[in-house]
């Protein structure tokens, strides 16, 4: 199961760009990778496309993303009060997109940052929107609502 999900998620480490430049990323995937080699393991040994183990990594998939994103926002934040390079607002998004709008969230909040730029806000809001409908249309082409 392990090299199946590797098999089909290495490729995007190479192919799409943001990924060779932001770590935040590769952190998700490790974490990911991680969250396979225990379930597949220590838990069960199941098919890899079963409904079970598509559930199982879709809650894998949301810890995941929801902590890299915390982290990315908290990297962005050490980093504009040090004055180094910064994330750049669209991989912030992105990550927010892939499912970690919790996380940013919750880092708008602890760490101040991103949460009075009226600009970004906005583009947050449409990211969770555009997450809810992606949502949305899955499942109803999953026949599942």
């Amino acid at each position: 199961m392990l090299i199946t999900f590797m098999i089909i998620i290495a490729p995007f480490l190479i192919l799409v760009p943001p990924l060779q430049r932001n770590r935040f990323f590769i952190l998700y995937f490790a974490l990911m990778m991680a969250a396979a080699y225990v379930t597949e393991n220590y838990f069960f040994k199941t098919a890899v496309f079963s409904k079970g183990a598509l559930l199982i990594f879709a809650v894998y998939h949301m810890v995941c993303i929801n902590v890299a994103t915390f982290c990315a926002y908290g990297a962005d934040k050490h980093a504009a009060q040090r004055g180094d390079w910064r994330l750049p607002e669209a991989h912030l998004h992105a990550l927010e997109f892939l499912g970690g709008w919790i996380g940013a969230f919750l880092a708008q909040k602890f760490f101040h940052h991103k949460n009075k730029k009226r600009s970004y806000q906005i583009m947050f809001w449409l990211m969770l929107v555009l997450q809810g409908a992606a949502v949305y249309i899955i499942l109803r082409y999953l026949k599942l609502i």
